[in-house]
């Protein structure tokens, strides 16, 4: 019997034996518990995090989204200034594709949060059409041109050494000018009127095609690719009206890296050329083209839109069948 049991025993107690295979388990289990109790710890801090002001979280949202759209779009004119191609319409093509995609990753970020504007014509836009509370305004201007700001220092300081080297007393109106890379700058005689007509047409139509893209009464593109075609629709913008004025068509994207270059060292040269207030254009001109594009959509065609007419309709049908308040009862 002892053997039997020594036998039973070291049975048990070697490797891969049940017995040893129940205490990895305990103890496996203790581990999880350990990491699940770590987790929660964590998630508990995270939750402190998470912002429940609803103007705060979109202010986020929207610095964010438009640090990204800027980002890469200044980056990308940066590029194309390094490598030699200013004027070419190569080097343009480039810095259409990379403010497209710049424009497209921004709204993918902020869509669900506060609808990815990046642009406060747009956010103008939408409070006169009672989409966007007037109180958020304010709030989203403010955090658009913060972040084009601050996306603006960055590509300053990425592209710091060759711009040194390019630009080293930071002039605007040079060929070697670096200025450019930051904001929008009329081109070699353009007048200040056509200057005014461009920015609100461009403004106009990016703000007209968001509105068709968004539309769910019309034929909008499936749930999540919204954003895609928003940054096709600035492309077009680009590709067609970007050569007057470099197609600013949003304020922050234009007012804020010009506050910084004033700050960076290019002086007063980047609100005055030849003692023209040019940044008035691209500033305020938005702000007049994205309504106009908005409510030239929804007269012209989303008021019109065939489910919008049926749901008129019925709502008239269902007041014209219930009883009259002078019926007698």
């Amino acid at each position: 019997m002892a053997s039997t049991e020594n036998s039973q025993l070291l049975s048990d107690d070697r490797p891969g034996s049940y017995l040893n295979e129940d205490s990895s388990q305990t103890q496996k289990s203790s581990a999880d518990k350990m990491s699940e109790g770590w987790f929660m710890h964590v998630d508990k801090f995270l939750d402190n995090l998470r912002l429940r002001n609803e103007l705060i979280r979109q202010f986020c949202a929207e610095l964010l989204g438009t640090f990204m759209l800027v980002l890469i779009g200044d980056g990308a004119i940066a590029q194309m200034k390094f490598f030699g191609g200013t004027g070419t319409g190569a080097g343009f093509l480039n810095v259409n594709i990379g403010y497209s995609f710049g424009l497209m990753l921004g709204v993918y970020f902020t869509a669900s949060v506060s609808g990815g504007h990046l642009n406060p014509a747009v956010s103008l836009a939408f409070c006169t059409l009672g989409k966007l509370k007037w109180l958020a305004f304010p709030v989203y201007m403010l955090a658009q041109f913060i972040g084009a700001f601050l996306a603006a220092a960055m590509v300053f300081a990425v592209y710091y050494d060759s711009i040194d080297k390019e630009d080293h007393n930071r002039t605007v109106v040079l060929p070697t000018s670096t200025a450019g890379i930051f904001a929008t700058y009329p081109t070699p005689g353009l007048s200040w009127g056509v200057g005014f007509v461009d920015q609100l047409l461009g403004t106009a139509l990016l703000m007209g095609g968001i509105m068709a893209v968004t539309d769910s009464k019309n034929s909008k593109p499936p749930s999540g690719l919204e954003p895609i075609f928003v940054a096709l629709t600035f492309f077009a913008v680009g590709i067609s009206f970007g050569y007057n004025f470099g197609y600013g068509i949003n304020p922050a994207r234009d007012f804020g890296p010009r506050v910084f270059t004033a700050l960076a060292g290019y002086g007063s040269d980047v609100w005055t050329q030849a003692g023209v207030h040019w940044w008035i254009i691209p500033t305020f001109v938005p702000f007049l083209g994205a309504p106009i594009g908005a409510w030239v959509y929804y007269l012209g065609i989303g008021m019109h839109c065939e489910s919008a007419y049926k749901r008129h309709e019925d709502n008239a049908q269902l007041l014209e069948s219930q009883p009259s308040m002078t019926e007698d009862k």
